[in-house]
């Protein structure tokens, strides 16, 4: 098995799938993200600790490393990042036939809709989103919000992010910094050509952005065209609901959905009508935690699932094996058939 996993969570993302490929019997290489040194520095010297190097072993370096990993032959290959690195590996597999587990992200939305609670929805939508200073593959990507609600919505939510944070989470020293120059760069200009309803306070010294709100922003624009997979939230208000369905079905399927209501017809009507990896209902994120639901993309998000059993299931192939008896052989199934057409004919009767 070959497992790539991501720098944004380098610890989980790398032995979560590791465990699951372990207990299916298998012998893994783990090639850690060079974004998080230090991270793979320990996974390495846990794994060397625990293991024989021909059973698991751990590899690092750039780009060039993994795509000469990525011309060896595997029986499985399981990839966590994003979805442009994602169509390399897969392409890469495709030339051996290689089966594969995709998991991706996408523009995760979340939908407020008038009969939410919107204190209880401010509070979890803020943690969610600004978790790892928005750099989680299920975060909020952006909201959308029934009108008449969201003036009092914004305010609960700026409210929750002061009191999580502070009023400077730029300068809080435990608010998680951007993991890199470059990533930093990127987000501080999605930040720089977007009116600032909130927030987008950069520190360039710590690599450390505030949790930044922008109100309704061009839908064609670099901010809603592409993950942000940073602490930037913008939000689209919508007068009626339909608005918020037409556009999140129009979009790529998301990882993940996150729908805030008291509705039982919208509930309904989310859960049978959009196509979307995985979510919660009057939560966000915290679907992950339960190892008894899947976890996985669909279409542009990923594709396959593990967590629980389902890891289990990924590194394992159900080998389909009849044994047949030797003490009874009926002749009907052998040729010539025209002698026991009869005979077929009233069995199937």
């Amino acid at each position: 098995m070959l497992i790539m996993s991501p720098w944004n969570y380098p610890f989980q993302l790398t032995l979560v799938p590791l465990i699951g490929a372990i207990a299916a019997g298998n012998c893994v290489v783990l090639k850690t993200s060079t974004n998080s040194p230090r991270t793979s520095d320990i996974i390495n010297k846990i794994i060397k600790a625990v293991f024989p190097f021909d059973y698991v072993s751990v590899i690092k370096g750039a780009s060039g490393v993994s795509k000469a990993i990525l011309c060896e032959k595997f029986d499985y290959i399981f990839f966590t990042g994003s979805a442009k690195v994602g169509k390399i590996v897969m392409s890469k597999a495709a030339e051996n036939l290689t089966p594969i587990t995709l998991e991706l992200g996408g523009k995760s939305p979340c939908i407020v809709d008038k009969t939410a609670d919107i204190d209880l929805s401010a509070k979890r939508i803020a943690w969610g989103k600004f978790l790892n200073a928005g750099q989680t593959c299920v975060a909020p990507d952006y909201i959308m919000i029934d009108e008449t609600i969201s003036k009092i919505f914004l305010e609960k939510l700026c409210y929750y992010i002061e009191k999580f944070y502070g009023i400077s989470p730029e300068n809080n020293k435990y608010f998680p910094k951007i993991i890199t120059q470059k990533q930093f760069d990127r987000i501080c200009g999605l930040i720089s050509t977007n009116k600032i309803e909130f927030g987008g306070k950069c520190n360039t010294k710590t690599l450390t952005i505030s949790p930044t709100i922008i109100i309704n922003p061009d839908l064609s624009s670099e901010l809603m065209q592409n993950e942000i997979f940073g602490p930037i939230l913008p939000i689209i208000t919508y007068n009626k609901i339909e608005t918020a369905y037409s556009f999140i079905k129009k979009s790529p399927k998301p990882l993940a959905l996150y729908l805030f209501t008291t509705s039982n017809n919208t509930k309904t009507y989310i859960k049978n009508n959009i196509s979307f990896g995985g979510g919660c209902i009057n939560d966000s994120i915290i679907h992950l935690a339960n190892n008894k639901l899947p976890f996985g993309g669909v279409g542009a998000s990923g594709m396959n699932n593990y967590h629980g059993i389902e890891s289990f299931n990924t590194f394992s192939h159900t080998k389909s094996i009849l044994e047949k008896k030797n003490w009874l052989d009926i002749n009907l199934r052998y040729p010539p058939y025209s002698k026991n057409l009869t005979t077929i004919k009233k069995i199937l009767k």
